[in-house]
């Protein structure tokens, strides 16, 4: 991981023969930032309406997620049939399962309902993926939140949706925060599925499949190659950077049942 990081760093900054001549050492001519205002300029690829689009599918990707697993998660954990334990076995099987192995069936199902080549299809889909590991971040730690706190709720006369959005949603903050950092980095780091659902006919780009279309047109130019690739991963890495402790936390506040 080390080298790769170091090579896209060190030759985003250095000039085509630098690159060429030494990949692995120094810039002999010195740093350069033409390369990134360049990338960040460029007419066949504008990385800024990349950010736009990208950042728009993470937030709405995680709102959804959020809307859909929270309260399932909350009538799982407290809940005890079987058919809770059943659904949650469910959920957690899609974790097993790679995304790309069930491509095909997704692109028939957005088909039929004419979603495929859209933002609402990916949108869907990638929300879809999100579930299985929000679903068991938010139910382990609902777990280890007091039932006293629900019947206390309830004695002031609050219904069970009320319980868990006015008393137990705003403890869940932690894993939240966990949920939302890890969803985002899958989301924005994904090549792959946005890649076979928009299409290229669509006009519509991620920054992974927009830094794909400009460096296949630039395959040879390498300056261009190496800064495009840098501007893709220095949002998101240092969103990770600024919020590994909120993941860690998230992880361990509810791995304790108290």
């Amino acid at each position: 991981m080390g080298a790769p990081l170091y090579l896209l760093i060190t030759n985003a900054f250095k000039t085509e023969d630098d690159i060429l001549g030494a990949p692995f050492a120094p810039p002999a001519q010195g740093f350069t930032i033409e390369n990134l205002l360049a990338a960040a300029t460029s007419t066949d690829f504008n990385v800024i309406a990349a950010y736009g689009t990208t950042a728009f599918l993470v937030v709405i990707v995680n709102v959804l997620s959020i809307l859909v697993t929270g309260p399932a998660a909350y009538a799982i954990a407290r809940g005890t049939r079987r058919i809770h334990r059943t659904v949650m076995l469910v959920m957690l099987a899609g974790l097993f399962i790679p995304s790309q192995t069930i491509v095909i069936p997704v692109i028939y199902v957005l088909k039929t309902v004419g979603l495929m080549g859209t933002m609402p299809g990916l949108i869907l889909f990638q929300t879809a993926l999100t579930i299985p590991t929000t679903l068991f971040l938010f139910t382990a730690y609902v777990q280890s939140i007091p039932r006293e706190l629900d019947e206390a709720a309830r004695i002031d006369g609050a219904s069970r949706i009320g319980t868990f959005w006015r008393v137990i949603f705003p403890l869940m903050a932690p894993a939240i925060a966990t949920a939302v950092v890890l969803n985002a980095v899958d989301v924005w780091a994904d090549f792959v599925n946005p890649r076979i659902i928009l299409g290229p006919g669509s006009g519509l780009y991620t920054v992974t499949t927009g830094v794909f279309a400009a460096i296949s047109k630039y395959s040879t130019d390498y300056t261009l190659v190496y800064s495009n690739m840098l501007l893709a991963v220095v949002p998101v890495t240092v969103f990770y950077v600024l919020l590994q402790k909120r993941i860690i936390g998230g992880l361990t506040s509810g791995a304790v049942k108290g």
